[in-house]
C-alpha cells in the first residue's frame, strides 16, 4: 500500500488548498479513504474519510461546511478541497485509508503527509 499526498502550500487565512492523494498498490475501490492531520504537539485529528461502497462520508467537526472530499477509484486518486481556510488548519495532512468511516475509526495505512499552513 502506498499513499502519495500533495498540494499542500502556504496560504492566507480564508484562502484555499487542494489536496491530492495518489494510492498504488492495491484495489482503491474496496476501502474507505481519508484524511487526517497533526500539527506540532496536538493529537492526530480525523479530518474527513469517504467511504468505498456507498460513498457515505465522515467530516471532524471542526472542519464540516469548509471541507470536501472527492474520490475517482479510476485514477487511483483522492482529493481534499479546503475552503476558508483558518490558522487553526495549519498541519500536516496525512491521506490514510480505514475499515470504515467514522469518529473513532483509526487509519490502517498512511503515507508522507503534505504541509498546510495557513497564515497572514
Amino acid at each position: 500500500v502506498q499513499l502519495q499526498a500533495s498540494g499542500g502550500g502556504l496560504v492566507q487565512p480564508g484562502g484555499s488548498l487542494r489536496l491530492s492523494c495518489a494510492a498504488s498498490g492495491f484495489t482503491l475501490d474496496y476501502y474507505a479513504i481519508g484524511w487526517f492531520r497533526q500539527a506540532p504537539g496536538k493529537e492526530r485529528e480525523g479530518v474527513s474519510c469517504i467511504s468505498g461502497s456507498d460513498r457515505s462520508t465522515y467530516w471532524g467537526d471542526s472542519v464540516k461546511g469548509r471541507f470536501a472530499i472527492s474520490r475517482d477509484n479510476a485514477r487511483k486518486k483522492v482529493y481534499l478541497q479546503m475552503n476558508s481556510l483558518r490558522p487553526e488548519d495549519t498541519a500536516v495532512y496525512y491521506c490514510a485509508t480505514y475499515v470504515t468511516c467514522g469518529p473513532n475509526s483509526p487509519p490502517l495505512s498512511w503515507g508522507q503527509g503534505t504541509q498546510v499552513t495557513v497564515s497572514s
